[in-house]
């Protein structure tokens, strides 16, 4: 499909909103196991108004006219999802409707395909987050059939990013610094819709997601223990139909960073999960192990995962001899290697931030982030209006310093591990 119709089949939808979309599943179990028969069209129900407890609040981090909501969310899955569906309900219904509806005309699919797509990855789905998938439906009144589609999206489509993680001796501190720039479809209009969610949940790791609102996986991501995950979509779409008896990458990072506490935990977790495509990711710790991998995963329909692992400086590296001690990355040959060589030990956010700049996709560019995973910040920039993210101003979260619910006291958890 064109971008110029798909720009205009989601600018109606846009203006039409939430109308004649379809009406949850009647069971909170059908719905999170994708087993209910598909519902006829409804509309959006009434939002519940019972708190199911936890707590959730919203604030906000500018740099002059721009504006980042940031959802600070604290209970159990479900009621994460709930908090977080009360909280963004109107860019929920302003978005996800009309998401869903473009990508099903580019994408050539209908309902009951992403019915059917639901219903086969949800079983390998982590369960927490399909439960906070049933409580942003009920928080914020969208059905949950609805959310479940624009969960599917993401398994049917490719895209293309790139990564980079340096730390010990290659930056100015010490510290890991990790990139992740998400090259995708400017037509779909998710980043006039941006989010940093944090996550507090009563059981696993406290974790930030910069996302976009009623989207509840993790394009990349960070941790309480310093654990951080980025990603590049390598499968073009002639390599279509994906493996679905997998959970997709956002979910499973999901997991990661409930679960992980250590970079070695994470790559555990890593090797038990099926892949559904070509994909790099880059795994960094920033607190405990202090150094990251880089991973090339193959998955071949009906195959084992085909994986690669690279340490800084591998001779191995299929980036080989373009390596340094102490960095990998993956910039699928857009020349990020000149200035890291040049600036290896003096590399720190404000740099990658420049070098993010330096490397998108220009046409697609939907939002840079650079992670500080030792000290707890990031550095952020969403597409918006006429300018790609790479064009735009970056926001800086201390998530050391966030108090969303004004109480004098951070939200985010204290360090286990001290800063070096």
């Amino acid at each position: 499909m064109p971008a110029r119709l798909l720009r205009g089949i989601l600018c109606s939808a846009l203006i039409a909103s939430a109308a004649t979309v379809h009406a949850a599943d009647a069971s909170k179990e059908a719905a999170i196991k994708g087993t209910a028969s598909p519902t006829t069209p409804a509309a959006e129900t009434a939002p519940s108004s019972t708190d199911p407890g936890g707590s959730g609040h919203r604030t906000v981090i500018a740099n002059g006219d721009v504006n980042i909501p940031v959802v600070v969310v604290r209970g159990t899955p479900y009621q994460m999802g709930w908090h977080l569906g009360r909280l963004c309900a109107p860019e929920m219904k302003h978005f996800v409707p009309a998401a869903v509806a473009g990508f099903k005309q580019e994408l050539q699919v209908d309902d009951e395909t992403l019915d059917r797509t639901w219903a086969t990855t949800a079983g390998y789905t982590d369960p927490r987050v399909q439960q906070q998938l049933v409580g942003a439906a009920e928080g914020s009144g969208l059905p949950m059939r609805l959310l479940q589609h624009v969960h599917c999206l993401p398994l049917l489509m490719p895209y293309s990013c790139s990564c980079i993680s340096a730390w010990g001796d290659a930056t100015e501190d010490g510290h890991l610094y990790q990139t992740r720039n998400l090259d995708w479809a400017l037509e779909a209009g998710a980043h006039e819709f941006p989010v940093l969610i944090v996550y507090l949940p009563t059981e696993g790791e406290a974790h930030v997601t910069p996302s976009f609102t009623g989207f509840f996986g993790a394009h990349c991501g960070m941790n309480a223990s310093g654990v951080v995950l980025s990603e590049i979509g390598d499968a073009p779409a002639k390599e279509m139909p994906y493996n679905l008896h997998a959970p997709h990458f956002t979910a499973w990072f999901r997991t990661l960073l409930y679960d992980a506490n250590s970079l070695n935990e994470a790559l555990t977790l890593f090797r038990q999960t099926p892949q559904t495509k070509r994909y790099h990711f880059v795994f960094g710790d920033g607190l405990h192990d202090k150094r990251a991998v880089k991973i090339r995963v193959a998955a071949p329909l009906g195959e084992e995962p085909q994986i690669d692992m690279w340490s800084d400086a591998a001779a191995d590296d299929e980036l080989a001899p373009h390596t340094l001690s102490d960095l990998v990355y993956h910039d699928e040959g857009r020349g990020a290697f000149p200035t890291l060589e040049a600036e290896r030990g003096t590399i720190n956010g404000p740099s990658l931030v420049a070098l993010a700049n330096q490397i998108p996709i220009k046409g697609g560019n939907v939002m840079n982030v650079v992670f500080d995973a030792t000290a707890m910040r990031l550095w952020v920039s969403y597409a918006g209006g006429d300018k790609e993210a790479y064009q735009r101003p970056y926001l800086m979260l201390d998530l050391t310093k966030l108090d969303a619910d004004a109480d004098g006291r951070p939200d985010w958890p204290s360090p286990r591990v001290a800063a070096k």
